[in-house]
């Protein structure tokens, strides 16, 4: 039996037939810019997260630049963010104009390191510093995160792209950020039909910032007091988004149910999974695993010959990428763990919905390579 990496074509009875509907309706009524969907959207994104204000963007890419902006990034200006995460934290730093300085891992939770970055803070003086929540939970640091950046007064943006519905100390990891961001990239935990994302904050004066850069830097029709982007989430996004956050909690239970399946199997074939650290709830995001990176391809062989799909969240570390080469002004860190995390993450799949058929069929293929 083959298996997918990742399926996003796993919807609920019914779920196909009323976003069908949708479509329909709103296309009938050329309800495609703006309107309630929108809103609606924004007001249970709130919900969700336990922030006071949610601005909808076009994309999670927009959500950090649109941030980054907000918080008083400029041209010139230094931004801290982790070596660990996905091209777009490091791609929007340098879109904005600022310099990146990127900061190692640890090695405990695959977070940025804290003491790593607190050196960096000291050295730097930057004006914006980012966060990643990687792989559905988040660094064990986190409220030493909050409470250096707001001593220091440099605004820290989380990039939230891979936690959404991830709980920490019971509540939304989201609720007590400065600002933060989220993606609705399909393959999301909450996916849209397309691109989407999402800035949530509690000042309502960086709500207000947000709201004006995602629309050209309006302040009036055709008046703008910024120069801005053109990143408004169209209805048709936040129309399937909203049907698919009343399914949200039975997606993200499903996504839970195969983590743990994971978590109980792996280590009986001789893999050790990653936990998240004390105080999380995670979303199943994904699977992480480290082996060796000898062992790595050998284990990738059999799974592609058995049909069974596999990532490696993520391959390179970002002053590695070829791309970031003549942007990267320093690297902290001396330990190396981002490259040797990416030379050894090894994540299976996981999705809502998996079937316990396809569960043993990971497993019996972990078991086909331990055996050659």
């Amino acid at each position: 039996m083959a298996v997918p990496f990742i399926d996003i074509k796993r919807f609920e009875p019914g779920f196909l037939d009323q976003w069908n509907e949708k479509v329909k309706t709103m296309s009938a009524n050329a309800q495609f810019i703006g309107g309630a969907e929108v809103s609606e959207l924004e007001t249970g994104l709130s919900e969700w997260t336990g922030a006071k204000y949610t601005v909808a963007c076009a994309n999670g890419t927009d959500a950090l630049q649109i941030a980054l902006r907000a918080v008083g990034v400029n041209r010139g200006d230094k931004v801290l963010l982790p070596d660990s995460t996905f091209w777009a934290t490091f791609e929007s730093v340098v879109n904005v104009g600022a310099d990146p300085y990127t900061v190692d891992t640890n090695s405990g939770d695959l977070q940025m390191d804290f003491d790593t970055f607190k050196e960096a803070l000291e050295t730097v003086k930057p004006k914006a510093a980012m966060i990643v929540h990687l792989y559905g939970w988040g660094t064990t640091r986190i409220e030493e995160y909050r409470k250096l950046c707001k001593e220091k007064n440099v605004p820290l943006i989380e990039d939230g792209a891979q936690c959404f519905g991830v709980l920490y100390n019971n509540e939304s990891i989201y609720k007590d950020a400065l600002i933060s961001t989220t993606s609705f990239y399909p393959a999301k935990v909450l996916g849209a039909a397309g691109d989407g994302g999402a800035i949530f904050t509690n000042s309502e004066e960086l709500s207000v910032i947000v709201r004006r850069l995602a629309n050209h830097g309006r302040t009036s029709h055709y008046e703008h007091g910024d120069i801005g982007w053109n990143s408004r989430l169209d209805s048709l996004q936040a129309a399937f988004l909203n049907l698919s956050l009343k399914h949200l909690d039975k997606r993200i239970e499903s996504r839970k149910q195969a983590a743990e399946f994971y978590y109980k199997t792996l280590p009986g074939v001789g893999i050790e999974p990653i936990h998240p650290p004390k105080g999380y709830t995670e979303n199943g995001y994904c699977n992480v695993t480290l082996v060796s990176p000898e062992e790595r391809p050998k284990i990738e062989a059999v799974l592609k010959e058995k049909g069974i799909g596999f990532g490696n969240i993520y391959p390179g570390a970002m002053s590695d990428q070829p791309g970031a080469k003549p942007h990267l002004i320093q690297r902290f860190g001396k330990d190396q763990n981002a490259r040797r995390i990416s030379a050894s993450v090894l994540n299976f799949p996981l999705f809502a919905y998996m079937t316990d058929a396809e569960k043993d069929e990971v497993i019996s293929a972990i078991k086909e390579y331990k055996k050659r």
